[in-house]
């Protein structure tokens, strides 16, 4: 049996993508950056990746000097706006977390800035369903790294990791932990454990850890 599930979170509990498009916009205005408002289009592609990445797609002319500063305030700005009007939580989320935690303890571990899960644990309630976090904006490392750090934080025998991209796999993969597909976020993952819904992940890690 399982003793923790460790969570993705953008694609996988939460779609945030409107959300965080029209933060950024609303961030650059005020840095005086002029472009076209950011789409959820243009953003769907880059969930997952680390921020300077996504910075880099988004504003491929922006000069190299201010990728930090874009970065510090569109984040701070995102974070605010999250953590007081939450995202789009996939269906029946709550419900599912909180059935699942009466069995695992529960973690996130995401490619996000320092603050990002904070802000989704406010903005949606779900903070109280969860043990322990990480993030690559708090610590630099890589997203395998970071599940490492939680998986031996916290005394983990037999975790699961459950995510929505190729790079959730491979993460998942590099820290030798099994992985399950959320079939529903940003990303197609062939021939792995799949689940079309939160409210499937329970049966299904019933049934693997037999």
């Amino acid at each position: 049996m399982f003793d923790g599930i460790l969570f993705d979170l953008d694609g996988t509990l939460w779609n945030a993508v409107p959300q965080v498009a029209k933060s950024w916009t609303l961030g650059l205005e005020q840095l005086g950056i002029r472009r076209a408002p950011i789409t959820s289009e243009e953003l769907f592609p880059c969930m997952g990746l680390l921020l300077p990445d996504i910075v880099a797609r988004l504003l491929p002319e922006l000069p190299p000097e201010r990728m930090e500063e874009v970065i510090s305030h569109c984040c701070a700005v995102e974070n605010d706006h999250l953590a007081r009007h939450g995202a789009e939580l996939y269906p029946g989320a709550e419900e599912a977390l909180a059935s699942l935690n009466k069995k695992y303890s529960l973690f996130v571990v995401s490619n996000c800035e320092k603050g990002y899960i904070e802000a989704y644990f406010q903005g949606s309630g779900m903070g109280k369903y969860f043990t322990d976090f990480e993030s690559a904006g708090n610590t630099g490392l890589p997203k395998s790294e970071n599940i490492g750090l939680v998986i031996r934080r916290n005394g983990l025998k037999k975790p699961v990791y459950v995510g929505d991209t190729p790079l959730d796999h491979r993460s998942a993969s590099q820290a030798g932990v099994p992985f399950v597909h959320a079939a529903y976020g940003f990303g197609r993952v062939e021939e792995v454990p799949a689940i079309q819904s939160l409210g499937e992940l329970e049966g299904l890690l019933e049934e693997l850890g037999r």
